[in-house]
């Protein structure tokens, strides 16, 4: 390939909140006088998708778009995605840093064009960056609030929390910037965020032309935030916040697990990951929680004869160990194994509402 057909380096600039959003993508235009800005904004209230593109010279294009629907996935893939590659394919700039719409995550757009070349054959994403408010790191990544809580420019119906977003951004980010966070928020964003991912306080810490030069492996952010982890977490020595890695090759108690899962879920915390249940065994369960709410849900089929529980919680608060034997106390017992086994004939285990039946989980399995 010439050097004029290169993939355009894409910088993706996601958070919650605009004013970070806004000063770091604006930075990063200033240290790369060739690069072309993309911003995108949603008008949830008139369903429009408002499209801003400037570069050193200025304003460029200003246009607004109807949006059915006006959510941030289908912005992505009915504009975001094609203006990127309409402004890389035509050659007039070295590199491309797109806005989010504020909520939007970049994984989104990260997995369109991992899985998808043919949407941005013109295109590599170069970087991930999440932009955040300092002071209110905690309470972004651990709170209660919901999306539209904050008056955040998302659907009246988006019923998200701002917790499980952010948490889901800065796990799969290559940078995070927050803004003059203090250590006990830098220590709350390192127990979640990749080992290798860079956590600045100010975007001075980048280093745009190494971001532009390619710190995004595709493969390697969708290793971290898998369903399923089965490789040891990094040691969290000295930290402020708290990581249990709750890890067993038993199966959680279907009706204990409900008995639980409020208890579980409650509280300042960060968890994820995935579980098993002997009344459907070949299904991978996906346990999903973050400031006070859970969502469990089935993702895949688990290979025969290698189900898995394994939950990491992070949280800040003082519930480490009460945490850690509630979820022992899910887990099926000496004397419950020894009189069923693993795996049960059951013709429901009232979790249907969240993981449909159990009618055939246990055809084929051996």
């Amino acid at each position: 390939m010439s050097a004029s057909l290169r993939p355009v380096p894409v910088i993706l600039v996601s958070g919650v909140a605009e004013p970070p959003m806004a000063a770091t993508a604006v930075a990063l235009q200033w240290d790369l006088p060739t690069a072309v800005a993309l911003r995108h904004e949603i008008d949830p209230h008139r369903e429009v998708l408002i499209r801003t593109v400037s570069d050193a010279d200025g304003l460029l294009e200003r246009t607004e778009i109807d949006v059915q629907h006006a959510c941030v996935s289908c912005a992505i893939r009915e504009d975001v995605v094609p203006t990127m590659e309409r402004l890389a394919a035509s050659g007039r700039w070295e590199a491309v840093i797109a806005q989010l719409p504020v909520t939007a995550d970049a994984t989104q757009v990260c997995r369109v064009l991992g899985y998808q070349p043919a949407a941005g054959p013109h295109l590599r994403v170069a970087a991930t960056v999440v932009a955040l408010e300092g002071a209110t790191v905690a309470d972004d990544l651990l709170g209660d609030d919901l999306l539209t809580e904050r008056d955040l420019p998302v659907r009246g119906d988006d019923a998200r929390g701002v917790g499980e977003t952010t948490s889901a951004m800065v796990e799969y980010a290559d940078a995070v910037v927050a803004y003059e966070a203090d250590a006990a928020a830098s220590d709350l964003l390192r127990a979640l965020a990749r080992p290798d991912a860079r956590l600045v306080g100010s975007v001075a810490g980048l280093d745009a032309h190494e971001l532009v030069a390619g710190i995004h492996r595709h493969e390697h952010s969708e290793d971290w935030v898998q369903v399923v982890r089965r490789e040891p977490l990094p040691a969290m020595d000295g930290s402020r916040a708290w990581v249990l890695d709750f890890r067993s090759d038993r199966p959680f108690h279907p009706v204990r697990l409900q008995e639980r899962i409020e208890l579980l879920g409650r509280g300042r915390r960060r968890s994820r990951g995935c579980f098993w249940l002997p009344s459907r065994p070949t299904q991978v369960c996906q346990w999903d929680g973050a400031g006070g709410m859970v969502s469990i849900g089935r993702t895949d089929q688990w290979e025969a004869g290698e189900p898995l529980t394994r939950i990491v919680v992070v949280g800040v608060d003082d519930e480490r160990e009460r945490v850690a034997r509630a979820f022992e106390s899910c887990l099926l017992t000496d004397a419950e194994l020894a009189e069923r086994g693993r795996y049960w004939e059951v013709g429901s285990d009232g979790l249907e509402p969240w993981l449909g039946p159990v009618d055939g989980a246990l055809a084929g399995w051996s």
